[in-house]
């Protein structure tokens, strides 16, 4: 098993490729995992706002200018 000071001294490329092996492995064991509760909460909210008009969505530029 790696450990915290194993993953530390990955390259930058190896921590993605560790990634990449992981989630592969996850979606062959055949076990999906259940999203917790209040994810339902926060679709079912941004759903009504989109019900209602008052969402606002901005494409990719915009949030790379918002995030900057």
């Amino acid at each position: 098993m790696m450990t915290h000071n194993d993953i530390e001294k990955l390259t930058v490329i190896e921590k993605l490729q560790a990634m990449e092996a992981l989630w592969d492995a996850l979606q062959h064991d055949g076990v999906e995992a259940e999203s917790p509760g209040w994810h339902s909460e926060v679709l079912a909210a941004r759903q009504q706002k989109i019900a209602e008009q008052q969402a606002s969505f901005l494409d990719l530029d915009e949030l790379k200018t918002k995030t900057k």
